[in-house]
């Protein structure tokens, strides 16, 4: 898969590392503010205490 993304990426070997960079960050700013803000409501690590 990551070569796939590789070869799609366009420009030389610099370019392809920056973009590939960018791509990542911006995975894991998705990640971060959209899917695990909305899954936090459904895991069960809300209700942590000794009774």
């Amino acid at each position: 898969m990551y070569a796939w993304i590789w070869r799609l990426l366009p420009g030389p070997v610099g370019v392809r590392a920056v973009l590939a960079v960018v791509l990542a960050l911006g995975v894991v700013a998705l990640l971060m503010f959209v899917v695990f803000p909305w899954l936090e409501p459904f895991l069960p690590f809300n209700n942590v205490g000794v009774e």
